[in-house]
């Protein structure tokens, strides 16, 4: 979860999603799978609907396997984390078999529950109108979440804002209080030090 931006492959991979889990119930991954043997209609890309019929293309089975790439790319590291670190290896099965049937075409009569699940890609440039502040991609252009372009504009939350773990809530908190750092910084305040009082 510590691994940065620099340790990619490509800026690109910041586009793939962390694991999706949940602590529900004592915790357990949510995916694709999951939905599918809890009941839920999984569908390819939405293409557009007429009157009230839907229709989707024939392509959930290529976007399960590109998940089952990332998994495994992301399985790859924790291996090797592992290993590096002499701890044992940890049971990691590989996906299970997923068979991408799926309806091309849907009545939505009687439709109670929608989920879009349209992808991610960051738009901030879209509510945030300062030139130069975000690349190509979408993410913003910082040091340690400050801005590069604009003095006083901060980011946090943001995936792989500092590192992988930057948009979860196991490490968000770490990235909010370097940011806090610098704002205390920029208006001369000294940081604050914790008390080991309890």
């Amino acid at each position: 979860m510590d691994q940065t931006v620099d340790q990619l492959p490509a800026p690109a991979a910041r586009l793939a999603a962390n694991i999706l889990a949940t602590g529900h119930g004592g915790g357990h991954d949510l995916h694709l799978r999951t939905l599918r043997d809890a009941g839920v209609t999984l569908l390819g890309h939405f293409l557009g609907a007429e009157g009230r019929r839907a229709r989707f293309a024939d392509d959930l089975g290529e976007s399960v396997a590109w998940g089952d790439d990332r998994f495994r790319d992301l399985m790859g590291l924790v291996r090797k984390l592992v290993a590096e670190r002499g701890l044992p290896t940890p049971s990691i099965p590989e996906p299970g078999a997923f068979k991408g049937e799926a309806p091309e075409d849907l009545d939505l009569a009687g439709i109670g529950v929608v989920i879009f699940a349209g992808g991610f890609r960051p738009d901030y440039s879209r509510w945030v109108h300062v030139t130069g502040a975000f690349d190509d991609l979408g993410f913003s252009i910082h040091a340690d979440g400050a801005s590069t372009a604009a003095p006083g504009l901060y980011f946090v939350g943001e995936h792989f804002l500092r590192t992988r773990k930057s948009s979860l809530l196991c490490g968000v908190g770490e990235d909010a209080a370097v940011v806090a750092g610098h704002i205390g910084s920029a208006r001369g305040l000294r940081p604050v030090q914790a008390s080991s009082e309890a």
